[in-house]
């Protein structure tokens, strides 16, 4: 099992990882720095949620752990472990639309609805790391 026991931090390659969904009671670490931005994680078992600048960015219900969150240009991608089947809530732009990869495989096209929130439903495995790209088309 993955998790990020200090459930944020900076990676070697400019990305960040968070989340602990194997904590039993809520936590969270606010004011973050990283690359001039200040962010924001809650997590335990039940939800992990990250905000940017006090502004949405993603979610799962229940709790996952992230690593390599990037967004450059129109990709964003992540790697996530969790043990359950989830439900990730990304804020990206409004009403555009969105190619979904995991794993190199595409799980199709969805759009953003007016306030640029995308939803997946993905199963996760405690001993798999899924590697998940979304690109805007």
């Amino acid at each position: 099992m993955a998790v990020v026991e200090e459930l944020i931090r900076k990676e070697n390659d400019g990305t960040i990882s968070f989340g602990n969904y194997t904590l039993n009671v809520k936590s969270k670490v606010s004011d973050f720095e990283h690359q001039g931005d200040l962010y924001k994680v809650k997590t335990f078992h039940e939800i992990t949620k990250l905000e940017k600048n006090g502004m949405f960015v993603y979610e799962s219900v229940p709790g996952t752990a992230v690593f390599h969150l990037d967004s450059k240009g129109n990709d964003l991608s992540f790697e996530v472990n969790g043990n359950d089947n989830a439900q990730i809530t990304l804020e990206l732009e409004a009403e555009k639309e969105y190619e979904i990869y995991k794993n190199d495989t595409c799980l199709g096209k969805m759009k953003t609805n007016l306030g640029g929130k995308l939803i997946l439903s993905l199963d996760l495995e405690e001993s798999k790391m899924d590697y998940i790209k979304v690109v805007k088309q």
